[in-house]
């Protein structure tokens, strides 16, 4: 009988993990402190099992990420150490999430309490860090609110209920590392760990620098860094630093068909592009469906046996044109090899790239390669070399780390 999982991906996302782990390593010696090291939105489209795997393996100090459940996706994966979540809703459950030993960020002092409600309910202690809201207006403890919440933390602690690992913040305008309000930011946290210690809570690590402020600011370090988009080897501000950052992903797929297209031929929907000359046309068998924007429809590029050809014509669901010219392809033959993007290493297309022609960052990029591209991972021990594997676990999480 036909295996129908052995049926290969029409489009493949290679993770490098080894460039991973050297991406930690340059972030820490340039920071000079530890790295929490942020794995949510599925480790930003590369993978959370493996990625957090080799994180961890490299010296990680910790893994975040926004939902309880992706915390539990790793815990299930058997990863061991400290997982903070700190994105909730009423309707949270912190009672697994107390079970499975994860540090869970509480943003007010009604999370506080059902965190509380919850360790009490089942006779345990909550591991909690407290994220402060120190300017950015989103996620953590609102100023009017701080003070009767130090009063319910010192209480919580009293009585057993918590037990207090970290505190954090973070930063509106890391991108922009002379901008003041970084350090408005970084003295009100300090200013809220001196509150929390005149009540006993110290603290084990205070972390606020996200990828770009982790890279340009050390002084902002604190205890750990928490960078996410620079792990992946993506430099969310090249202007301010040229840390040795190394793009762990590369999409690559196969010329699905080669065709000849006629002068005056349109191609795809609302034949938006006419064939000026005749000209021959590959089919490549991604689209929008598996995270290539529809706004890059006749802006892209690939890369097809070292030569890049120009898409043409709109970008579908599942597939998009190139143009390979009119000297019948240039060699280009169904079954070639595509690079979709990969490192620039060699002058070809970037997610960089696709996010400036796009209007956005490359996090957006990545993280929404979709579901149907299989990850497949190099350079680290998931279980061996070029390992191919489906679609991982996680969920998707805002914030730009």
């Amino acid at each position: 009988m036909h295996s129908f999982s052995s049926t290969p991906a029409l489009g493949a996302a290679t993770v490098d993990l080894a460039a991973i782990a050297h991406n930690l390593r340059t972030i820490a010696d340039g920071a000079g402190a530890g790295v929490l090291a942020v794995v949510k939105a599925d480790g930003y489209g590369h993978g959370a099992v493996p990625v957090a795997r080799t994180l961890v393996d490299a010296g990680a100090n910790g893994l975040g990420v926004a939902h309880i459940r992706e915390a539990l996706a790793l815990r299930e994966a058997g990863i061991p150490g400290p997982i903070t979540a700190w994105l909730h809703t009423r309707d949270t459950d912190f009672a697994v999430a107390i079970a499975a030993g994860l540090d869970i960020a509480v943003s007010s002092a009604r999370q506080l309490a059902a965190v509380v409600d919850a360790a009490g309910r089942h006779g345990e202690t909550a591991t909690v860090t407290v994220k402060v809201d120190t300017g950015m207006n989103r996620s953590g403890v609102a100023a009017d609110e701080w003070e009767s919440f130090v009063d319910d933390l010192a209480r919580a602690r009293a009585a057993g209920a918590v037990a207090l690992r970290g505190v954090m913040t973070h930063l509106a305008c890391g991108d922009e590392p002379a901008n003041p309000a970084n350090d408005h930011q970084a003295q009100a946290l300090r200013s809220a760990v001196a509150d929390l210690r005149a009540v006993g809570a110290v603290p084990e690590i205070v972390h606020a620098a996200n990828s770009p402020a982790a890279l340009t600011r050390p002084d902002l370090a604190f205890d750990a860094v928490r960078p996410g988009v620079a792990l992946y080897g993506l430099n969310p501000v090249p202007q301010h630093s040229d840390a040795d950052l190394i793009p762990a992903m590369t999409l690559a797929t196969t010329v699905s068909l080669v065709k000849r297209v006629p002068a005056g031929g349109g191609i795809s929907y609302g034949h938006t592009y006419i064939a000026p000359a005749d000209t021959t046309v590959a089919v490549i068998p991604v689209g929008y469906a598996d995270g290539v924007p529809r706004a890059l429809s006749g802006r892209l590029r690939v890369r097809i046996n070292g030569r890049d050809f120009p898409g043409v014509g709109r970008i579908c669901m599942d597939q998009f044109v190139v143009d390979l010219g009119p000297d019948e392809g240039g060699g280009v033959a169904e079954g070639d090899a595509v690079e979709v993007f990969g490192t620039g290493a060699d002058g070809g297309p970037t997610a960089r790239e696709w996010a400036d022609l796009t209007g956005t960052i490359d996090y957006e990029i990545v993280t929404g390669i979709g579901s149907r591209i299989e990850r497949r991972y190099v350079g680290g021990p998931v279980a061996g070399d070029d390992t191919v594997g489906g679609p991982t676990a996680g969920g998707a999480g805002g914030g730009r780390s």
